[in-house]
């Protein structure tokens, strides 16, 4: 089901269909790196982390992660973005990943852009946050320019490392995200 369009990019859903892509995905190396081993390498262990994952959070919270197709390429499933509430933080976590042969092109931005439009005007959150790793300076860039702002440091997760918290309130904009033409 399609949520939103940008300039070059359909955002959408997941499905169970899209099992070989989150396997692929949650692979790559920039994955692996800086969000971490999930475990799936295989098409039921992704079908079963899309199940208890996105498609609980599209039920239980309205929105959540979505694949990324890009138009000029016949709809093919780029990456992700979207939005997660997670037990051990405050605000809802913005999030992304891509391809290696999609990094660096803007997408993560332009997503990043109509996900915060929709986190404001559709899921009428007052606040975004997001988490990275100290590390992850492609990350921690997009954030920025994104308009997040360095909050502190957080180990909300049990294996105790430290993240950044960066934080967006969504109230004080004015209108709507406008979507850079490439």
């Amino acid at each position: 089901m399609i949520i939103a369009e940008t300039t070059r990019l359909v955002i959408s859903k997941f499905t169970l269909d899209d099992a070989p892509f989150f396997l692929k995905l949650t692979n790559t190396p920039n994955w692996l790196k800086y969000i971490g081993e999930r475990n799936i390498k295989t098409l039921k262990q992704a079908e079963n982390a899309i199940k208890e994952g996105h498609l609980k959070s599209y039920a239980n919270h309205g929105f959540g992660f979505y694949k990324l197709q890009l138009k000029e390429e016949n709809l093919k499933s780029i990456g992700t973005c979207g939005l997660i509430k997670r037990d051990n933080l405050d605000d809802v976590d913005i999030g992304f990943a891509m391809l290696p042969d999609y990094e660096r092109k803007g997408y993560g931005y332009e997503s990043s852009l109509k996900i915060i439009e929709l986190a404001k005007d559709s899921f009428n959150l007052k606040k975004i946050a997001a988490i990275t790793l100290p590390t992850n300076k492609s990350s921690i860039a997009l954030l920025e320019k994104l308009g997040l702002t360095y909050e502190k440091k957080v180990t909300p997760f049990d294996n105790g490392e430290e993240l950044l918290l960066y934080v967006k309130n969504l109230e004080q904009q004015q209108g709507s995200v406008q979507i850079p033409r490439y």
